[in-house]
């Protein structure tokens, strides 16, 4: 089960990336600025490491699939239908990277209605959930503390990029948490 489940998981960030990609083009074609470059190979290295670190945990101290592997997997795909949810609702703005096109409306449709950073929220549920389903522990531990120090300088420098160059973001700022929806 491991197995099949790390190659659905490589897959499908090798298809993100691949949309990715696509959207970087038409935004930079449409004149969107890239900024933040400094971080990017940073995070695009936490998560190789975080890949290869649950591989050589689960492999080489025989971890098993977890006792409540029923929750996690339920947990699990919740958030791949929130990341669904997110990339589609942002279009060709979704990114890996921080593209923003100049005096573009920020998106508030989808997830976006009820918080600013779904996306940021699923991958830090993945990178608890998906070591906790082969009992990986120390993945989850080390990866769960290195994904927080990355989006404490990811999210900053996005939202004052978002804040700068978009005509609502501070409105929108007002309106909506980062990870919580506001009741």
């Amino acid at each position: 089960m491991f197995f099949l489940f790390y190659l659905f998981v490589i897959c499908q960030r090798l298809v993100e990336l691949k949309i990715a990609k696509r959207n970087e083009n038409l935004m930079k074609k449409k004149g969107a600025v890239e900024f933040g470059q400094g971080h990017y190979g940073y995070m695009v290295l936490l998560h190789i490491a975080f890949l290869l670190a649950l591989l050589i945990e689960v492999l080489y101290l025989s971890k098993e699939v977890s006792p409540f592997w029923p929750l996690l997997i339920s947990l699990f795909i919740g958030t791949q239908v929130m990341r669904v949810w997110a990339i589609a609702s942002l279009g060709m703005f979704w990114n890996t990277k921080i593209i923003i096109l100049p005096n573009a409306d920020v998106v508030k449709k989808g997830p976006y209605r009820f918080l600013r950073h779904p996306n940021y929220l699923v991958v830090s549920l993945e990178i608890i959930i998906i070591p906790l389903l082969f009992q990986a522990y120390i993945t989850a531990f080390i990866f769960t503390i290195l994904n927080a120090w990355m989006l404490s300088v990811r999210i900053p420098m996005e939202e004052k990029a978002l804040n700068n160059t978009t005509s609502d973001y501070s409105n929108y700022v007002q309106e909506k948490s980062r990870f919580t929806p506001k009741i």
